[in-house]
């Protein structure tokens, strides 16, 4: 781990950092092919198995082990989220490894999905969906983490949208499928296909998923990768206070005369990531709760799980509303039409993935190379049309037994906000306070969790007591106050990181010297 004395600058800012090197005068690594301004955040140490210096065909596999990992545990099927038992295991995959962790995961999902046609009780099947929770846990936080592992700041909205692609594409893509299966093969083996699925994807990820944990020697400095308040020299930005220091003497390099040996393919097949001097996962626990009192961290788990919501009442309302006259859709065709939302998650991870990057760079190199968080946000301001748009279109519609088609364009119109929610979300919290991203992405979990549980209850009463006309233009406008929090962030987003820059870089040092580096 990390022996070096650690010195942090506590007026640099969090989230604000120089992504394009325009006069060319920072000491940094910048990217080499391409666009050679951007600077590489994080910066990469010159170890070879830092997950960051990989290869770009060890990343695609890195990427594609997740991809697998998500796609095959949601065709397991979607359990109703609890919001306390989702996100714990995070802490565990700091401590021990990320690789042993999903390995974990696929085993007891595998367990559970093979119990379910044998229940015979309702207390087994409570206590099934229990632990499936359990097992599945990883998913809602740990990918995240892993795509934060092996991309830089200038790429990672481009495999965010990846994530959210097959994590939001995998909800809407199990109804068509299971649908068939149902119909055609009986509800048994809605279980026994996910069951060859994941172990499919247990026998994959174990012979050629590798371990993203990685802790660098060498600490990037924050007087060049952060923008600091009130210093006297530097690049002006947008506001007049905040300063870019411009660094033209060499770093320090504490890595000099480290000779650096690459892993064998049989190291990279162990089970447990690298040797923590000191167990911090309560510690880890701890601060999650403790993060949700931070106003950005806060944020993205609400505009996270308003976003889920919009997915939990489709899927609640699909099959009563489809189902039911005038269209009556069999349980088949019911699931056929999911792939409206699975033509909306493609566009939606197209839009906020690689879009967001350019986008991104774009206002980076307007504000002089000063990259701020809040500029991820900016395509949400599609959303301000969309959702609305399309819960009117969806449930108004319905009222009014509108062609069954406007029906498949709201459900493509709500997959595409669903998705861009999933990214664009994540994406601002990991930009904003990346040093500590890892756990605060519970925090994240647990506030989405919490709405998700909620509306889970809720939408069959709202639409029982107001009808689908009624309800959906609540929901509209509900769910258009919730897409407009992002205008407050992006105005009063920086000022919240400037005055939480303190304590940020303080647990930072402390993390770090407990052997939390990564």
């Amino acid at each position: 781990m990390c022996n070096m004395a650690l010195t942090i600058d506590k007026s640099a800012i969090p989230g604000t950092v120089t992504l394009v090197d325009v006069q060319h005068v920072l000491n940094t690594r910048h990217l080499v092919q391409g666009d050679s301004d951007i600077v590489l955040i994080p910066t990469p140490s010159n170890d070879p198995d830092d997950p960051l210096n990989w290869s770009p065909r060890r990343k695609l596999l890195s990427t594609i082990c997740v991809s697998t990992y998500r796609l095959f545990r949601r065709l397991l099927g979607a359990y109703p989220p609890s919001p306390k038992r989702r996100g714990y295991l995070s802490p565990f995959a700091m401590q021990f490894g990320k690789r042993l962790t999903y390995l974990l995961s696929l085993a007891g999902i595998l367990a559970m999905t093979m119990w379910g046609p044998y229940a015979k009780t309702n207390g087994q099947w409570i206590a099934r969906n229990v632990l499936s929770g359990f097992f599945t846990a990883p998913i809602e936080a740990l990918p995240e983490i892993s795509v934060t592992d092996v991309y830089f700041t200038h790429e990672r909205g481009t495999y965010m949208g990846l994530y959210a692609f097959f994590l939001a594409g995998s909800n809407y893509f199990a109804p068509v499928i299971c649908g068939f299966i149902a119909e055609y093969q009986g509800w048994r083996w809605v279980f026994y296909w996910p069951s060859i699925f994941i172990a499919f994807a247990m026998v994959f990820l174990f012979f050629f998923m590798e371990e993203t944990n990685y802790a660098r020697e060498q600490v990037e400095d924050p007087n060049v990768a952060n923008v600091r308040v009130g210093t006297p020299h530097g690049s002006v930005s947008e506001d007049p206070e905040m300063t870019v220091p411009v660094s033209k003497e060499p770093s320090s390099q504490p890595e000099a005369g480290v000779v650096y040996t690459k892993k064998s393919y049989v190291k990279k097949l162990s089970l447990l990531g690298p040797k923590q001097p000191r167990n911090t996962m309560l510690r880890r626990l701890w601060q999650s709760l403790y993060y949700l009192s931070w106003p950005v961290i806060f944020y993205a788990g609400f505009s996270y799980g308003s976003y889920l919501v919009l997915f939990n009442i489709l899927n609640g309302t699909a099959s009563i509303i489809l189902g039911g006259p005038p269209y009556n859709f069999g349980s088949s065709m019911v699931g056929l039409s999911y792939l409206a939302c699975c033509v909306g998650v493609i566009l939606g991870s197209l839009f906020t993935g690689r879009l967001s990057d350019w986008l991104t760079v774009k206002l980076a190199r307007r504000n002089n190379g000063v990259m701020e968080a809040e500029h991820r946000l900016w395509p949400f301001a599609a959303n301000l049309l969309l959702v609305p748009g399309s819960l009117l279109l969806w449930g108004v519609g319905a009222a009014h037994d509108v062609h069954w088609f406007g029906l498949i364009v709201a459900m493509c119109m709500l997959a595409f906000t669903n998705t861009s929610g999933i990214t664009l979300s994540v994406n601002y919290m990991v930009d904003s306070y990346r040093e500590l991203s890892g756990v605060a992405m519970v925090s994240i979990i647990l506030v989405r969790n919490t709405m998700s549980f909620a509306i889970g209850y809720g939408i069959t009463p709202w639409i029982d007591n107001l009808g689908y006309q009624n309800c959906f233009i609540s929901a509209a406008f509900v769910g258009l106050a919730c897409a407009s929090m992002f205008l407050v962030m992006i105005k009063y987003g920086k000022s919240c990181r400037v005055r939480s820059r303190e304590k940020y870089w303080n647990i930072v040092e402390e993390n770090w010297e407990k052997g939390m580096g990564h």
